[in-house]
């Protein structure tokens, strides 16, 4: 017996509440397999396509390209065979009951149904219906106050509507800024690891199918200090420090003028050429927007690499909620005194900024010197 089955936006992520609809790759009465992909959506991390969960006919398309929509709402009705569809819907329903919504029903409470309909029709967000001052009875938003902020967003050319990334790393930056943060810096020598990079690099890439860079030694540098030091992998919660068992470094990548922070989960369960090997696969999905949300879940401790731009010395906002966050600077040619002769050397800035509430400079200290020990004598050469 056919019937009609709701598909809902799922639950994409740790966090993540909302999407915006990018593209739909199906259109009203064409069959859909179970598992085909019906959309594509952007969430605040990753671009991430929606498959259906059951085998029908498209009845109904409920939604449109930039549309943004919050976890639970419907995107589409298929009509199919109740063969298996009481399994399908209870599993839905228990993944909604997980669903964080209630945040998101305290605020359309304050709005009317006619009002969030409008807004939905004219692509309005619910954060974007918060900014606007009623004029209704209450100071509620009417449909002519939306209205009106519709035209005001048309009428202004200064304005760039942000996008679900760029709206993420607004929210994260702001609550970071209320973050307690210091910052120590050193330059470090990494003549001999440079010259090991230019040797092997042939090597490396002919051998593993990866290339050989100084990120995976920062990886590998920051893994070991952080096993060693164990605050630095941590988070602050209201008057406690929860220590954090596995170390997940994050890599803030540039990504169509969007930072993406993908992440190499366990890194110190992980040899040499398997760091590379991940860091490799991560940056080609970066470039490929093919990243998935559990590419850039669970990050503990983030590396920020401005080198590549030539820019020497930077200090970088930790991630919330992290404890630290590692910033790379250009690798450059420097006189530098050795056993007192000057000599030419290959010298980096590593910048390191650390919430003061969860450890102290000395502390930061001894990371920093781990990470410079490695960097400068103990990287490895094992490939």
């Amino acid at each position: 017996m056919a019937k009609d089955f709701e598909i809902k936006l799922p639950k994409l992520g740790e966090s993540i509440v909302s999407a915006t609809i990018v593209t739909i790759h199906k259109n009203e009465g064409e069959k859909i397999s179970k598992d085909e992909t019906l959309m594509e959506v952007a969430t605040d991390k990753v671009n991430s396509e929606i498959p259906s969960p059951v085998e029908g006919v498209i009845k109904k398309i409920l939604v449109k390209p930039n549309e943004t929509l919050q976890v639970g709402d419907v995107i589409a009705i298929v009509i199919t065979e109740a063969i298996e569809d009481d399994k399908i819907l209870n599993s839905q329903e228990e993944k909604e009951k997980e669903t964080p919504k209630q945040e998101e029903n305290d605020k359309k409470s304050f709005f009317s149904p006619a009002v969030l309909r409008f807004a939905k029709e004219g692509n309005v967000s619910i954060q974007d219906l918060e900014k606007i001052e009623g004029t209704g009875e209450g100071k509620r938003v009417t449909k002519k106050d939306v209205e009106n902020f519709m035209k005001s967003q048309e009428g202004d050319q200064n304005f760039i509507k942000l996008s679900p990334i760029r709206q993420a790393i607004a929210t994260n930056m702001t609550k970071a800024n209320a973050v307690p943060t210091a910052y120590i810096i050193e330059e470090i020598d990494i003549t001999s690891l440079m010259q090991l990079i230019n040797e092997q690099k042939h090597h490396f890439l002919e051998n593993f199918s990866a290339k050989l860079t100084i990120t995976p030694f920062l990886v590998k540098a920051i893994a070991i200090a952080a096993k060693k030091l164990p605050l630095a992998n941590s988070s602050f919660k209201e008057d406690k420090i929860l220590l954090i068992d596995d170390i997940n470094i994050g890599i803030a990548m540039n990504v169509n003028s969007d930072v993406l922070v993908p992440t190499i989960h366990s890194a110190t369960d992980l040899n040499f050429v398997d760091i590379v090997k991940n860091l490799n696969v991560l940056v080609k999905k970066a470039k490929t927007q093919t990243l998935s949300a559990k590419d850039s879940e669970n990050g503990t401790i983030t590396l920020t690499n401005f080198g590549m731009t030539n820019i020497s010395v930077g200090f970088p906002i930790i991630k919330y909620p992290q404890a630290c966050i590692i910033g790379a600077g250009a690798i450059k040619k420097k006189p530098w005194i050795i056993d007192d002769e000057i000599q030419i050397r290959s010298i980096i800035n590593i910048s390191f900024g650390f919430d003061h509430r969860i450890f102290d400079g000395i502390y930061a200290c001894q990371f920093l010197n781990e990470i410079k020990n490695y960097l400068e004598y103990d990287f490895d050469r094992s490939f």
